[in-house]
């Protein structure tokens, strides 16, 4: 048997028009899917798109199809779907460098790129540092060395949206007119993992997310926005094509009971029933 895991992630920290097409810059989380694959009957409620993984590599190393019926895919993992928090790229991450422990094969985290877009949209979590990323055709990768120490209050909403349906929409035209708005976001990102500075990302992430409003909108998003400024945190931070928000903040230097009474007094918690307290991470397949 060999297993790995792949963390969640609250949204994104960047994503819209950049660099000529849309791109993304994923935010991991301390939430993972881990996923174990060995020798046996396949179990009967494995998830389709974990197969799929398990089919495709057979096929890029040239291995016999019908070993794959002999590979059993298991999995746990507590992590929402179709909220925008990467779950179906954190199980399909994890399946393939399970599966490639077990076949005695190493994949790097670019083929794994390649491989996960050919099954779906796809996350930059599965790489380790902060990534800018196509994540339609895994052409554009650009890292970053800086990991930024920060805690998030992940307000979970009710609203389910698919990632592929999103996809199948045609955004462009609100992607080109917000692109002058990401072009603001990209240079303070920029700037903030130049100079380490929490409060410049918080500013990246809360203008892409004004962006996203134009797509996707949030509720209560100009109430969140007080509450950012009420309490002087870094920011927030959206999932662009999901429908949960990330509040960033430092919890040794910001008062997670004040953030949580500000959202009660404006009657945002009502909208976002489910509250966790989760850390940025770095991102990567374990």
């Amino acid at each position: 048997m060999a297993e790995a895991a792949c963390p969640a992630a609250c949204g994104e920290l960047l994503q819209g028009w950049l660099l000529g097409g849309e791109k993304l810059i994923s935010c991991p989380i301390n939430w993972f899917s881990r996923v174990s694959v060995s020798e046996g009957v396949p179990i009967p409620d494995e998830r389709p798109r974990m197969r799929q993984m398990v089919n495709l590599l057979l096929d890029y190393w040239q291995e016999p199809p019908e070993w794959a019926a002999g590979l059993r895919i298991e999995y746990q993992s507590t992590i929402p779907l179709a909220k925008g928090m990467a779950g179906s790229t954190a199980d399909i991450a994890a399946t393939a460098q399970a599966t490639a422990r077990l076949l005695g094969k190493s994949l790097n985290s670019a083929e794994l790129a390649q491989l996960c877009v050919k099954l779906e949209p796809t996350d930059s979590t599965i790489f380790r540092p902060l990534t800018l990323f196509d994540h339609l055709t895994a052409q554009t990768q650009i890292s970053f060395d800086w990991q930024p120490d920060i805690d998030i209050l992940l307000l979970e909403s009710p609203q389910t949206i698919l990632t592929e349906k999103y996809h199948q929409q045609d955004h462009h035209r609100q992607l080109l007119d917000t692109a002058s708005l990401l072009q603001r976001a990209w240079q303070q990102f920029l700037t903030a993992n130049q100079r380490h500075d929490h409060y410049r990302l918080g500013e990246a992430c809360t203008l892409s997310a004004i962006a996203s409003q134009s797509i996707l909108p949030k509720p209560c998003f100009d109430q969140l926005r007080d509450v950012v400024e009420q309490t002087g945190i870094y920011g927030l931070n959206v999932a662009h094509s999901g429908s949960v928000v990330g509040l960033l903040f430092h919890s040794h230097h910001h008062d997670i009971n004040d953030l949580r009474w500000w959202l009660h007094q404006k009657k945002i918690s009502g909208h976002y029933p489910n509250i966790h307290h989760v850390k940025l991470i770095a991102g990567g397949v374990r």
